[in-house]
């Protein structure tokens, strides 16, 4: 009886030293995010970006973008076109608004519904 491996999605590249927390850097740096956009999306103080990059709200932020990326390549298989889409791509469904945007307001659910129903495909 074979066992099949599952290949988890590698997010070590965005930890932040030896802590057991995502570095800003690393994880905006995927996005084109500096700290001030940090600081928007997470709805948190930019000095809180920098100093205490622990935040649970910054914290948070930085785990869904990084679940939506995770979605995103799912659909794409592409880590820089999850990237452009997350950044950039309007969403009709969303009234436009980029997968960015609707994790700012706090939507990281309905985005990563959206992907999945598009990685699965038309059913109808």
């Amino acid at each position: 009886m074979s066992t099949a491996t599952v290949q988890l999605p590698d997010v070590t590249s965005f930890q932040d030293g030896e802590k057991p927390i995502l570095s800003p850097a690393r994880v905006g740096g995927e996005f084109l995010l500096g700290i001030q956009d940090l600081a928007d999306l997470s709805h948190v103080h930019r000095n809180s970006v920098r100093a205490h990059p622990e935040n649970k709200q910054l914290q948070a932020t930085l785990v869904n973008l990084l679940r939506v990326r995770s979605a995103a390549m799912a659909v794409s298989h592409d880590p820089q076109k999850a990237a452009f889409f997350v950044r950039n791509q309007p969403i009709p469904s969303f009234g436009h608004k980029t997968a960015l945007q609707l994790v700012g307001e706090g939507r990281t659910e309905d985005v990563i519904g959206y992907l999945a129903s598009i990685e699965a495909g038309f059913v109808g």
